[in-house]
Parts: structure tokens; sequence; C-alpha cells
């Protein structure tokens, strides 16, 4: 009798996806609060733009949706044993690694040293960092790039999917900030620069896990904004 073959999983990398989500939910929390406080969307925030739309813009029904879902996020934890994933002893260290990531990017570092007395912090600064960090991974890196893992693997190979997907899937993230009305202008510099910082975040994402993806990605957005 032949054993049933196991059933094709979604390929997230080496990381636990269930773990990563336990992690980023309160951040998704505070940048859903923070987009009322700023009136600030992100541009790859297709849901909150979506749900704003379908509330009528009211703020009291914007937040019932979000108490729901912290209510059911709350119900998960309980039922699925993740509760000690918010340990400080847990998420700690992720939240620490991920800001060994954010601050070792090379061009992170010249503008910290350069601008280092001229921070720049404001709060609409850190929703909106909150926000890329967040949606542009959730995206781009358990969206397209896991997507394409599973799409293309059994086409081409397992690593050479995996190459594949890190290299699109980072050309994408950068020509996504250059598209719609309020894209930037073209600029090859800049094209190039968030292709290359697109390859480091999906290598996190793929060799660590996305709650590591996403933490840098928002240090590394804070610190950014702090530079200019």
């Amino acid at each position: 009798m032949r054993e049933a073959a196991p059933a094709r999983r979604w390929p997230v990398g080496h990381g636990d996806l269930a773990a990563s989500l336990v992690l980023i939910f309160p951040l998704i929390l505070v940048y859903a609060i923070g987009v009322l406080v700023t009136n600030r969307v992100t541009g790859a925030d297709l849901v909150s733009r979506v749900l704003l739309v379908a509330v009528g813009h009211d703020r009291a029904a914007y937040l019932i949706v979000y108490a729901v879902l912290a209510i059911g996020f709350l119900v998960w934890l309980r039922r699925g044993d993740r509760r000690a994933t918010l340990r400080l002893d847990v998420a700690l260290p992720v939240i620490f690694e991920a800001a060994i990531y954010a601050f070792t990017l090379g061009t992170v570092i010249s503008l910290v040293v350069d601008r280092l007395l001229g921070l720049g912090i404001t709060g609409p600064s850190i929703i909106g960092a909150i926000g890329a960090g967040v949606h542009e991974e959730l995206v781009f890196r358990l969206g397209i790039m896991a997507g394409l893992v599973a799409w293309s693997a059994p086409h081409v190979g397992h690593r050479a999917a995996v190459a594949l997907a890190i290299l699109l899937s980072s050309l994408a993230f950068s020509g996504a900030h250059h598209l719609g009305a309020q894209g930037e202008p073209w600029n090859e510099h800049a094209f190039i620069f968030r292709t290359l910082a697109g390859v480091a975040f999906s290598s996190i994402f793929w060799f660590r896990s996305l709650a590591h993806a996403v933490y840098a990605h928002v240090l590394y957005d804070i610190v950014v904004a702090a530079a200019q």
C-alpha cells in the first residue's frame, strides 16, 4: 500500500510562520491606530485603504474591525498555545537580531555617522516605518517571494527557485516605489539601492523568519528617517 504524498506547504524558508505572525501582530495594531492619528497610509497597505473605504472613513467602525481582529488574535493565541512567543525572552532576541541587520546595511551606517546629531524622527515617520515594514514584507516576501518559490520549485529545483524568487521579488519591491500617482520619479540609483535592500530583506525572511524581516525593515526605515 502506497503512502499518501505529504501535503505541499507554503514555502516560507526556515522560520516558523505562526510564531512570526504572533510577533508582528502588535505592530499591525500600532500601525492601524497610527493611521487614524496621522491620517497616513503607506503605499503597500491596500488593506487599510480598502477597509477605510468600506466603512465610509468612519473611525469608530474602523477601530471596531481591528478590535474584533485583536480579540480573534488573542483567542488564537490561547487555543494554539502560542502565548509564550510574546515573552520578552523570546521576542527580544528576534528584535535585537533584526536591529543588527538594520544597522549593518551599509548605506544606513554612513547616514547615521554623517547626521547623528540631526535626528528627525516624528510620529508620522514612525507610523510610516511600521506600515512599510509590515505590509511590504507581507506583500513582497511572504506573498510574492514565497509564491514564486512554490510555483517555480517543481520546474527548476528548490535552490534555483529560491534564488530566482529573491531576485524577482526584489526587483518588484524596488519598482513598486516608482509606480502610481504617488510613486517616486525614476532614479537609477534609488532603484538599484532598493533592489539590493530587497535582496537583503528577502534573505533575512528566507533564512531567518518573517518576523526578523519585518522588524529589520521597520527599524531600518526609522533609522533612515532619523538621518534625514
